[in-house]
């Protein structure tokens, strides 16, 4: 295309069109080449030969970013793409900012279906499933300038005061001490002056810890609000981790786990364990919560911790817990879980060339269930009893209870309601 100031847009036929070897062009890093070029931009109008210029904006961006995916899977094909590109397509997961859900989204399924008409890919759709990502969030500052604009600060730079649940009171610029405005919490941007430097958070913290916090702080699908409180979270977490498997491989090597010589809390701890490692496979891979994975993740701990049985079995059902942690947060905190890993006795194979962990179907069995007991709808105790317990059991053993025989005090028992599994509801007057 030509651009005349007399003529407008003057279209050039394909054969009359300038030929550019890449010895011809100068890539600087910015900007378009031909463009940085007068002896190129620079022609005669073929319409009425006076001065004009050639079109530079020749390939738009999205031209570009509408293909890569098929391009990536296939490096080094001499055309578009080339036969890998039925291996690896469609895209099984596409993850990206709700910002692509109109334009790059729709470009991206127009220029894969162009693909399909022209025989260089088998499928209709680039991806299967999407996932729009929430925004990442944060405080912002700002002081009004004599012209009537602001000057954003980094909270980074900024000295706040909180009150006693943690809400925003006050806050000074560090550098000279004189308060700056409060503003909203917004998505981190560069206008904003409001993102915080990833690098200083792994010098600070470590990687693993920050990729941690990052998928503990919200759903993936939903805004995260930064907040270094937070990381200093996952950090403990970490290291009470760390602290925790350490005192157990100091005690020497496990034994293997025989399940069928477990007793008591020995068989509580390891059915969750695998109720853990049910929850945490399901969060993964069809929800995408990666914060209730962590949650449950940390229950087990917490119960790792409180598990006072330093017995032979014991120790085994220990020794699976921190090996199975190990293998769960491997996806998010690599470094931590290689280091437990070998820690724990295994360095004949990396933790990343083991499959996924399996529940033991066996174990999630309960010989016992813990029902609540209301007394006119109010809790009153709590009754652990054998699965297959009787009803009239049940009911006995709930009116035996000694916190329930407390508030019987001149009352009498009109009806007892058993929701099997659940609860024993006492009515009473």
């Amino acid at each position: 295309m030509i651009l005349c100031p007399r003529c407008g847009d003057v279209p050039v036929p394909e054969d009359q069109l300038p030929v550019l070897l890449p010895e011809d062009v100068e890539f600087m890093g910015t900007g378009s080449p031909i463009k940085a070029d007068p002896a190129w931009r620079r022609t005669t109008c073929p319409c009425c030969g006076g001065p004009a210029e050639r079109e530079t904006d020749t390939f738009d961006t999205f031209m570009e970013s509408s293909w890569y995916y098929a391009r990536y899977t296939c490096p080094g094909a001499t055309d578009i793409v080339d036969a890998r590109a039925n291996y690896w397509l469609p895209v099984d997961q596409y993850i990206g900012g709700i910002e692509h859900a109109i334009l790059h989204l729709m470009y991206f399924r127009f220029f894969h279906k162009l693909l399909r008409d022209c025989g260089l890919v088998e499928s209709a759709e680039p991806a299967t499933r999407l996932l729009c990502q929430g925004m990442v969030i944060a405080e912002t500052y700002f002081r009004e300038s004599e012209t009537g604009g602001r000057e954003w600060f980094n909270p980074a730079d900024v000295e706040v005061e909180r009150d006693e649940r943690g809400q925003i009171i006050g806050a000074r610029l560090r550098s000279d001490g004189q308060p700056v405005v409060i503003g909203a919490v917004e998505k981190m941007s560069k206008s904003k002056n409001n993102g915080v430097d990833p690098q200083a958070m792994v010098d600070k913290y470590g990687a693993d810890t920050v990729r941690l916090f990052s998928l503990f702080a919200a759903p993936p699908e939903q805004s995260l609000e930064w907040n270094e409180a937070g990381v200093e979270g996952m950090s403990r977490f970490l290291r009470r981790l760390w602290n925790l498997a350490r005192r157990h491989v100091e005690q020497g090597p496990a034994p293997q786990v025989l399940p069928e010589s477990l007793v008591g809390g020995q068989r509580d701890l390891r059915r969750k364990l695998h109720e853990t490692i049910a929850k945490v496979s399901d969060d993964f891979g069809r929800r995408y919560a990666f914060n209730t994975a962590i949650a449950a993740v940390m229950e087990l701990l917490n119960a790792i911790a409180r598990f006072d049985d330093d017995s032979g079995p014991a120790r085994a059902v220990r020794q699976e817990c921190f090996e199975a942690i190990a293998r769960l947060l491997n996806p998010i905190a690599p470094h931590v879980c290689h280091a437990l890993w070998q820690a724990l006795g295994h360095t004949e194979v990396l933790i990343e060339d083991l499959p996924w962990p399996t529940v033991d179907a066996a174990a999630l069995v309960r010989d016992e269930v813990t029902l609540a007991v209301q007394l006119n709808g109010k809790l009153r105790a709590t009754l652990a009893v054998p699965v297959d317990a009787a009803r009239e059991e049940i009911e006995r053993l709930a009116l035996a209870e000694p916190n329930v025989q407390r508030f019987m005090t001149e009352l009498t028992v009109r009806k007892v309601i058993v929701v099997p599994g659940k609860i024993v509801n006492i009515v009473a007057g």
